[in-house]
């Protein structure tokens, strides 16, 4: 196996910067087969000891925000200020079809032809929050491949964003103006999570919205309890098609690394985000296991004619299952 995937040369590949081999380790690491993953993990025992080194931005919002357009501007200004930026796009999974479109490289012209940007649109798999099962593993690998600022893009407001919140160092939110009552248009433990946020598409005539909005959202956010990381979360305006108020976005989050560092938060939550990981590794393996055995799927079927025929308890029957095997 070793042979037919040339590890040794996958793992120099990576270590070169090659974006060849960067995506074919992040192919590999995203595979449901399991010769894949076994050689995957073999690519990513080789690299770990080079990763590390990279600012991890995640970023959500709501729905036709201009998340896309947004990375691609900000992107830009990350690479002039001498950075190499990899970008983890993550595609909602269609549950029907487990399809996903995949296309956030093609609203990215500019910065997915960069010699110092990677672009990689990843299906969401129905993971919670819209983060691809193995996106950690995929952040590994680029940091390896020497990207020192990796953008995690969500699939946007409406599940879960925790697991974003726990993959990087700072979590940006994303909103829009004049789309009704401001406040009532997120849930507040998306803000609650958000270390900085967003009123994007502030230009003409709703550059005055999004200066209200942003002032609404300000006082909302002083409302909360004092964050872990003793940092207070800020409110800018932008214009990504503009190019207006990006270097300002650039800042805040510069100025919350450096905040960050000197109260050592920033090593706490990366220790945070290491065992996370450690954590969802095993639930995710066990789940694997268990439905992995044979007979299984097959007991689980009866157990559902039963559910549609007989009045039986659904705890009780999953208990017994789980006890079986």
């Amino acid at each position: 196996m070793s042979k037919a995937f040339n590890i040794q040369e996958i793992t120099d590949g990576i270590l070169a910067s090659n974006i060849t081999y960067v995506s074919k380790a992040i192919t590999l690491v995203e595979s449901t087969k399991q010769e894949h993953q076994d050689v995957a993990q073999e690519i990513i025992n080789a690299i770990i000891n080079k990763s590390g080194h990279s600012f991890r931005l995640g970023i959500t919002g709501v729905p036709g925000v201009g998340k896309s357009t947004f990375i691609e501007s900000f992107g830009l200004e990350v690479i002039n200020r001498g950075h190499k930026l990899a970008v983890l796009a993550i595609d909602p999974s269609s549950q029907l079809s487990k399809g996903s479109i995949l296309g956030d490289k093609t609203r990215m012209e500019q910065l997915s032809v960069h010699p110092k940007a990677f672009i990689r649109p990843s299906p969401s798999s129905g993971s919670l929050g819209g983060v691809a099962r193995k996106t950690k593993e995929s952040i590994i690998i680029c940091e390896a491949a020497g990207y020192d600022y990796i953008i995690v893009e969500t699939v946007g407001v409406g599940q879960s964003e925790t697991a974003v919140h726990q993959l990087t160092d700072f979590f940006l939110l994303l909103m829009l103006a004049g789309a009704g009552d401001e406040l009532q248009g997120i849930k507040r433990g998306i803000m609650e999570m958000a270390d900085g946020m967003v009123i994007t598409k502030a230009d003409g005539s709703n550059l005055d919205k999004a200066k209200m909005a942003r002032v609404e959202y300000a006082r909302a956010l002083h409302l909360f309890p004092p964050t872990e990381s003793e940092w207070i979360p800020k409110v800018l305006t932008c214009s990504s098609t503009q190019q207006m108020g990006i270097k300002d976005v650039y800042d805040m989050i510069d100025q919350y690394k450096r905040h960050t560092t000197i109260n050592h938060f920033f090593e706490t939550k990366r220790m945070q985000q290491t065992k996370q990981w450690l954590h969802q590794t095993i639930n995710d393996a066990l789940i694997e296991r268990f439905y992995a055995k044979a007979n299984v799927n097959d007991e689980i079927k009866k157990i559902e004619k039963q559910l549609q025929h007989e009045n039986i308890n659904p705890y009780r029957a999953a208990m017994d299952l789980l006890k079986k095997f």
